[in-house]
C-alpha cells in the first residue's frame, strides 16, 4: 500500500467513529430502543445526540415521547414544543396535541391537531387524531367529519371507522351508523387487532335495535356469539332482541348461558326476569328481578320492573313502593313515572296519576315526542279566553273518543279550539260543540297560541272520581242512521259484538279474544252485528259459518259509520277497544270485557264506570280466561232479554 492509499485508509477509519455517533445514528438507535419498550436507553442515546447537537428536532422529539410512558407531560409538551420550533413536522404536532389533551389542555390541543392536518393534509392518521380530540372536547359532529375525511384517505382505517360509528350511534344518526357497521363487518380477517369482528357484530345489532329491526339485529347478534361464543354482551343483547321478537322462551337460554358465564351480573337476571314475565312465568320473574335487586341494590330499572310484575298479579299496593324507589334513584326515570301514574289512576287517585301521566312524553315506549307543539303546552293554569289552542290526539283512538267529552268545557272557557286527530276520527268528532277546526294528523296546522294533548286534560280540568264529566251521550251519529236502520230491519233485540282490537298493541295478547269463545251468546234468539272492522283469519272461518250475526266490516270504513250502526243497536258487547268507548259515548248499553289485569281508566273492583254510565264491565277472574266471563254474559244476557220481553 503506497503513502496515499495509507493515508485515504487512516482518514476512513478515523471518520467512521464520528459517523457511528452522529446524531442521527443515536437517534435511529434511540427509537429502536423506545419500541423494544428499552426506555432507559434511549433516553441515553437521545442524550448523546443532544450533547453533540442541542437542537436536533428528531432527539427533541423522541425526549417527548419517552415522557409519555411515565405521565410526565409537562415534559413531553416541553421537549416537543422544542423540536417543533427547530421544524415543525406533522407528526411532531400531533404528539404535542396529544400530551396536551393528557394535560386536559383541550382547546390548545385542537389548535395544534389542526395546524398538523394543514401541513399534511393527506395523512389519514392525522385526521384520526384530530377526531379523536373533537370527541373528547364534545364536538361530536365535528369529530365526525374528521372521521369520515380519514376514511375517504384511507378506507383502511379500521379503528377510525368503528369511532365513527359509534359517534354516528349515539347521536342518533341510525341509519349512517348502520352503514358504517355494515361495512366495517366486510373487513377481512384479521385486518386490525384493535377492532374486533365479534364486537363491530355487536354494535351493528345495537344500532338495527334503535331502528326496531329486531329480526336483523338478531342475525348480527348470534354471528358475534358464534365468532366468540363467550361474548356475554352479546347473549344478553340477543336475548333482549328475542324478546322483542316475543320469542321468550329462545331469549331464556341464551340468558341462561350469558349467567352460566358471568353469575353475578344484575343486567343479566332483570332480563332473564322480563323474557318469564312475557311468558306468564309471573312468580320465577318475580325471583329473579328480586335476585338482580339484591346484586346490585340501586338498580332503578330491576325496581321498577319489580313493581310491573307485582301489578300483573294485581298486587297494587305491594307495586308502589317498588316504582317510587326506583324514582328516588332515578327522579327523571320516565317509564317509572308512568307505572306510577297506572298505579295510581287504578286506585282511584286520579290527580296524582294525572300528574305522574305527563312523562309519558319523554318515555321511549310511547314513540319519539313532538317537540314542535310542545314549546307552547298548556295544563289548565293559563287563561285561555280568546287564545287559539290545538288540541291533539296523542295516544289511540279509544283514549281520542273518550277524552273529547273535554272539548266543550275548554271551549266555555272561551278558547277557540283546533282539533288534531287521526283520519279515522276527523268525521266523528267535527261536529263536537266548541270545535271551531278540525284537521287530521299530518295536515298543515294553523296558527295557534297554546297546545294541549288530548289525554292531559283529564290534568287541565282537575279532575277527580266525582268530577268526570259523564253525561252521555256527547257524540252523535249523524245522518247515516236512518240507512242503518232500514238495512237492519225489525228484528229485535240487536246487539253489536267486538272480540278484538288492534293486534299490534302491547296487550293485545290479554284483552282479546277468539270469536269461537263467543259462540255460547249465539243461541239466545238476538240478532248479532259483527263490530269488527277486521275479522283476523281465524275469526274468518268461524265467522262465516254463523248465520245469525251480520258481519258489518264492508261498512265500517269510518267511526262516523260505525257510529251510525251502534245508535240502532240494542247492546254492544266488547272487549276493551275503542267500540266500547264509541258506544259508551254515544249513551248505548255496552258490556266490556277486562282482562284479569285492566287498562287505569277501569279501576279495580268494581262493575259499572264513572266515564261511561251505561256501560257494565265484566272482568277476568285469576284464571285470565274468557270462557268463564262468556258463561256470566250468557246469563246476564238471559236476564236482560227476558226483561225486555215481559216490559
Amino acid at each position: 500500500m503506497n503513502p496515499l492509499d495509507r493515508h485515504a485508509a487512516a482518514e476512513e477509519a478515523s471518520a467512521e467513529p464520528d459517523r457511528a455517533n452522529s446524531p442521527a445514528t443515536l437517534y435511529q438507535a434511540g427509537l429502536r430502543h423506545l419500541h423494544a419498550e428499552r426506555y432507559l436507553d434511549a433516553q441515553i442515546c437521545c442524550e448523546q445526540a443532544l450533547e453533540i447537537d442541542p437542537d436536533h428536532a428528531d432527539s427533541l422529539h423522541l425526549m417527548g415521547l419517552l415522557s409519555f410512558p411515565h405521565g410526565l407531560y409537562d415534559d413531553a409538551v416541553e421537549w416537543i414544543a422544542r423540536a417543533i420550533r427547530r421544524h415543525p413536522k406533522p407528526d411532531y404536532l400531533s404528539n404535542l396535541g396529544t400530551a396536551l389533551k393528557r394535560q386536559g389542555r383541550h382547546e390548545e390541543a385542537l389548535r395544534v391537531f389542526d395546524k398538523a392536518v394543514q401541513l399534511a393534509p393527506d395523512d389519514a392518521g392525522l385526521w384520526a387524531r384530530l377526531g379523536d380530540a373533537l370527541a373528547e372536547a364534545s364536538r361530536p359532529a365535528d369529530a365526525i367529519l374528521c372521521y369520515r375525511r380519514a376514511l375517504e384517505l384511507d378506507p383502511r382505517h379500521w379503528e377510525t371507522a368503528q369511532k365513527c360509528g359509534l359517534l354516528l350511534h349515539r347521536a342518533g344518526r341510525l341509519e349512517e351508523a348502520r352503514l358504517q357497521f355494515e361495512r366495517l363487518a366486510e373487513m377481512p380477517a384479521g385486518a386490525s387487532a384493535s377492532v374486533q369482528p365479534h364486537e363491530v357484530r355487536a354494535y351493528l345489532g345495537s344500532v338495527l335495535v334503535d331502528l326496531r329491526r329486531f329480526d336483523q339485529a338478531l342475525v348480527h347478534y348470534l354471528k358475534a356469539i358464534e365468532i366468540k361464543p363467550d361474548h356475554v354482551a352479546a347473549l344478553n343483547d340477543a336475548g333482549l332482541a328475542l324478546t322483542s321478537l316475543r320469542r321468550p322462551g329462545e331469549a331464556l337460554e341464551l340468558f341462561a348461558r350469558a349467567l352460566s358465564i358471568a353469575p353475578d351480573l344484575a343486567e343479566l337476571f332483570n332480563n332473564k326476569a322480563n323474557a318469564l314475565k312475557a311468558l306468564g312465568r309471573l312468580d320465577d320473574a318475580l325471583a329473579c328481578y328480586r335476585r338482580a335487586i339484591a346484586l346490585k341494590p340501586d338498580y332503578a330499572e330491576a325496581h321498577n320492573n319489580l313493581g310491573a310484575c307485582l301489578a300483573e298479579q294485581l298486587r297494587i299496593r305491594e307495586a308502589l313502593p317498588c316504582y317510587r324507589r326506583a324514582l328516588a334513584l332515578r327522579p327523571d326515570y320516565p317509564e317509572a313515572h308512568w307505572n306510577l301514574a297506572v298505579n295510581r289512576l287504578l286506585a282511584g287517585d286520579l290527580r296524582t296519576g294525572w300528574i305522574e301521566a305527563e312523562w309519558r312524553r319523554t318515555a321511549q315506549s310511547f314513540g319519539p315526542s313532538r317537540p314542535d307543539i310542545a314549546r307552547k303546552r298548556w295544563l289548565g293554569a293559563e287563561p285561555v279566553e280568546g287564545k287559539t289552542v290545538l288540541v291533539h290526539s296523542d295516544q289511540g283512538l279509544g283514549d281520542a273518543i273518550q277524552f273529547c267529552r273535554y272539548l266543550p268545557l275548554l271551549a266555555a272557557r272561551g278558547a277557540r279550539i283546533v282539533l288534531e286527530v287521526q283520519p279515522a276520527l276527523r268525521e266523528l268528532l267535527a261536529p263536537m260543540p266548541g270545535v271551531a277546526q278540525i284537521i287530521a294528523e299530518g295536515e298543515p296546522r294553523p296558527d295557534f297560541d297554546l297546545t294541549c294533548p288530548i289525554t292531559s286534560l283529564p290534568l287541565a280540568f282537575d279532575t277527580t272520581l266525582e268530577t268526570i264529566p259523564s253525561a252521555v251521550p256527547y257524540l252523535s251519529a249523524g245522518k247515516r242512521a236512518g240507512a242503518w236502520k232500514r238495512r237492519l230491519g225489525a228484528t229485535t233485540p240487536r246487539i253489536g259484538i267486538a272480540w278484538s282490537g288492534n293486534p299490534k298493541h302491547a296487550n293485545d295478547h290479554n284483552r282479546s279474544m277468539s270469536l269461537r269463545t263467543l259462540l255460547p251468546l249465539f243461541d239466545g234468539g238476538a240478532q248479532f252485528v259483527s263490530l269488527q272492522k277486521e275479522v283476523r283469519a281465524d275469526d274468518w272461518a268461524v265467522l262465516r259459518w254463523q248465520e245469525q250475526v251480520l258481519d258489518a266490516s264492508p261498512w265500517l270504513t269510518s267511526f262516523a259509520k260505525s257510529a251510525a250502526l251502534i245508535s240502532q243497536l240494542d247492546l254492544v258487547i266488547s272487549v276493551d277497544t275503542s267500540v266500547a268507548h264509541l258506544a259508551g259515548a254515544l249513551g248505548r248499553p255496552v258490556w266490556i270485557l277486562l282482562p284479569y289485569v285492566p287498562d287505569w281508566r277501569w279501576l279495580l273492583d268494581r262493575d259499572d264506570t264513572p266515564w261511561y254510565p251505561t256501560a257494565r264491565l265484566f272482568r277476568q277472574d285469576e284464571s285470565r280466561d274468557y270462557t268463564g266471563v262468556v258463561a256470566r254474559l250468557r246469563r246476564e244476557l238471559g236476564r236482560w232479554m227476558g226483561a225486555r220481553k215481559y216490559n
